[in-house]
This record gives C-alpha cells, structure tokens and sequence, in this order.
C-alpha cells in the first residue's frame, strides 16, 4: 500500500513543476516561430542578394502598378507621405523617448530599459543590412518621391515593426481585456500602411517592406523572449505576452488615470457654457477686427515700417527661428510632449483637458475670426510671403500665448520646486519673441497682436470657469501615494 505522505509530495511536486513545463512548452513554440520567421527573412536576404528572377520580376511589377496608380494624383502622395512619417527615424524615436520617460516617471525602469534596447537594436540593423546586401532603389517612370542610401531592407517597415510592436507589448497590460484585440490590431494597422505607403511611393520594393516586416518580428520576438526570462528569473509568472503584454502587475501604472472620477461633472452643462463663452470670444474679436480694418490707423502700418528699417540678415535668422516657434508644427511639438507627461506625472485628465480646449478653442476662433474680418496684411515687404489667412489676429501669437499660460497655469500648482516659476516666465517671453517677429516680418500689424491677446484673455478666462484645471490639483508625489493606496487596497 502506498504512503498517502509520499503521494501528497509527488503532487507538490508536479504542481510546483507545471508552471515551469508550461512556461518551457511555450518559449519552445515561441523558439520555433522565431527560427520560422528568421529563416523567411534569410530566404528573402539570399534571394535579392543572388537576383532571383521571380522575385525581381513580381517586386517590379508591384511598383509599376502601384506608380502607375499614384502618380499624376498630388492628394494621394501626399496622404502616403503623410502616412510615411509615422514611420520615419524622428518620429518614432520622439515617441519612444516620451513613452519611455513616462515609464520612468510612472517608475518603470524595467520595461523603460525594454524599450531602450529593443531600439537601439533596430537602430543598429537597419544600415548595417543595408550596406551589406546594397541593392538599389525602385527606378520608375513617373517618380513621386526620393529616399536617399541603399533599398534591402526597408528602413520604415523595420523601424515601424519594431518600435509600435514593442510599445504594444509594453503598454497592452494597461488596456482592458476586451479591448486587447482591438488595441493590438490598431498597431498593426499602423504597420501595415506604412509599409504599404512605402511601396506606393516607389522607394522600396515589396520584398524591402517583407524583410523589414519579418526582421522585426524576429527581433521583437528575441528581445521580448529575454525579457521574460529576466522577469522568470526575478520571481514573476511567465504570462502569455501577447495576451497579457511583457509585465502584467505594471497593468495599474500603465493606466493614464487608474484613480480619477469624472473628469467633468454635469459634461452637457459645461459643454453650453463652452459654447457660450465661444460664441462671446468670437462677438469680441469681430468688434475689434472691424474696427481696426475700418479705421487703419497710420501708426499701425508705420509701427511695422519703423520695425523694417532694423532688418539685417542676421536679425532676419533669428526672427525666422522666433516666428517658428508659434507656427502650428511647433505649437502641436509641444502640447502632444506635454500632454502625455503631464498623465504619467499627475494622474489626471484635467490638465490635459484644459490644454486640449485651449488649443482648439484658439484654432478655430482664429480661423473664424480671420475669416470674417478679412483683414489685409502690413503695406511693407512680407519676408514669409503670401498667407492663406488674413492679418487680424495673429494665429502664432494667439497660439503661442494659449499654449505656454495654459502650461504655466497647469504646472505652477502641481509643483512645489522654486524652478517652477520657470513657466510663467516662459508665458511671458515667449509670445514677447514671437509678436515681435512676426511684427518684424511684416507679417502681422500691432492691433493684430493686441487682437490674439484678446482672443487668449477671453478664452482661457472662459475655460478656467469652466474646467477648473486647478481642481483637486496634486503633486507628482502625492499622485503616486494614492495610486499605491489603490493597489494595495
């Protein structure tokens, strides 16, 4: 008769192994899919290298006919360009450094240093396969657009592959189970129409695009393979990753606001009071512009001609950069930094809605206003040129005031630093600089200014009623205690 002792320690046993034959049966799987997707990418690598004819043949074709049906039509290049900068080497390292400092701040550092690698590495393969392999880009009849260096494998799809397969990875424990599918499908998407942009715009041929693909699936799959093992190794489950993504007990960091209620309480009402307000903004700004169109006083021109007479090449540079910093690529630069940090460091979607309304709000009432008042520009040479707007307000200067008191007003109560009172500073210097040029290159006249300063006065007084940013407003520290609270409770 056997010992029920012995029996009892057998199932300890097994059951302490099963988790480790679990997770061994799942890395094998994983192993072989690996090699799998490895040896498709050698296949491709030895097959261009050795001009394969079949493959040089369909590779041709795909990019006659896609030419073909892109070119002559200047709207659907410039979607595909457009579509192409998500995959572009600035773009995404942007995106990573944010991602990868939110995780830092949300304290992260594991999958932060995750990030850091697995980019690094894509960083890395992509010129050296390139040189390696050499082969030249698509030469097509009718050329739409131009990539500089060699075309095998492309840079886009890899990059792309790489860099939105791992954030996947790394953010999908933060996302809801039933919205996984749908998550993980919203990056391959991006994926696929970048590398599907690349094709059509005849700088990669359609093996360059398979290769990046499969390259990075293979590098995303090693990294992330070694992830696990770390974290097996530090005592933590081996979960499925795409299931449950690279760390799933990171899932309550990785939530933008696990703590917050409503953001707005009683959103219809306020949402009224936003209209209203918009409605009196626009009442104001059309007095002044008709006023002002109809009136012309002789200072408002001569004020900018006066600014004419200072002008040197040195001084128009310098203009140049000041002006930019208002412009729409700079303004929408800094709120999509901001913004994301601003959740990672508070916890809260006010902020980010207050400076989401500020923006818009000033986008459309400028838009609006300008269109309505029809103001001309300065009589005195314009060192921009021809605007599509008119003069009155200045869209950079409206933007620019908007942005940084919006900023400053958002982050003066939620640090207790003394370098805080670096923001209001900014809120004043900035659109100094950028009124200034703008006036300097004979692009806008002094009442223009005095126009974008009250379409910013009227407005943020109008969301600051509303939204209350500054309601229940916490430091980064105190953020980080209650969502502590949370977890253990």
């Amino acid at each position: 008769m056997s010992d029920p002792k012995n029996q009892d320690n057998r199932v300890v046993e097994r059951a302490g192994w099963a988790p480790v034959r679990h997770f061994a049966g799942r890395s094998v799987l994983g192993l072989i899919a690996v090699i799998a997707v490895g040896l498709g990418f050698a296949a491709l690598l030895l097959l261009v290298r050795f001009h394969w004819t079949p493959l040089q043949d369909l590779d041709h074709a795909v990019a006659e006919g896609l030419n073909h049906q892109v070119a002559g039509s200047a709207t659907k290049v410039k979607i595909l360009q457009q579509i192409s900068t998500f995959g572009g080497r600035v773009f995404m390292t942007s995106l990573v450094a944010v991602v990868v400092t939110m995780l830092l701040i949300r304290r992260r550092p594991r999958l932060a240093l995750y990030l850091v690698i697995t980019g690094v590495g894509a960083m890395i393969l992509d010129p050296s396969l390139k040189t390696l392999v050499g082969r030249v880009r698509p030469v097509l009849e009718s050329p739409v657009a131009h990539a500089p260096g060699n075309s095998f494998p492309s840079g886009h799809a890899l990059g792309s592959m790489i860099v939105y397969g791992m954030l996947a990875l790394v953010l999908l424990p933060g996302v809801r189970n039933r919205w996984r599918p749908l998550f993980l499908g919203f990056f391959a998407l991006i994926v696929v129409l970048i590398g599907f942009s690349r094709i059509a715009l005849g700088v990669h041929f359609l093996s360059d695009v398979l290769a990046g693909w499969l390259l990075g699936i293979a590098w995303i799959s090693t990294t992330a393979y070694a992830f696990r093992v770390w974290r097996r190794e530090a005592g933590h489950s081996a979960e499925h990753v795409l299931h449950d993504g690279l760390e799933p007990e990171a899932a309550h960091d990785l939530e933008l606001t696990p703590a917050e209620q409503a953001v707005l309480p009683h959103p219809w009402v306020k949402g009224a009071e936003l209209l209203v307000g918009w409605v009196l903004t626009f009442g104001l700004l059309y007095g002044l512009g008709w006023t002002v169109t109809n009136w012309n006083p002789s200072w408002d021109d001569g004020f900018c001609r006066w600014l004419q007479t200072f002008r040197t090449p040195g001084l128009d540079q310098a203009s140049w950069v000041w002006s930019k910093a208002g412009d729409t690529h700079a303004i929408l630069m800094i709120s999509l930094v901001f913004c994301p940090l601003a959740l990672a460091l508070w916890r809260q979607w006010r902020p980010v809605l207050f400076l989401v309304l500020a923006m818009v709000g000033e986008l459309t009432l400028f838009l609006t206003s300008a269109a309505a008042v029809g103001r001309p520009r300065p009589g005195v040479e314009q060192l921009d040129g021809q605007m599509p707007t008119s003069s009155f307000p200045s869209g950079h200067i409206a933007a620019t005031i908007c942005l940084w008191v919006t900023i400053a007003i958002i982050v003066t109560a939620r640090l207790r630093q003394p370098w805080r009172w670096i923001f209001p500073v900014l809120a004043v210097v900035m659109p100094l600089g950028v009124a200034t040029s703008r006036m300097y290159r004979g692009m806008h006249h002094p009442t223009d200014v005095l126009g974008a300063c009250l379409l910013a006065a009227a407005w943020l007084t109008t969301l600051w009623f509303v939204v209350r940013p500054n309601a229940h407003a916490v430091t980064a520290k105190e953020a980080a205690v209650e969502n502590r609270q949370l977890v253990d409770a």
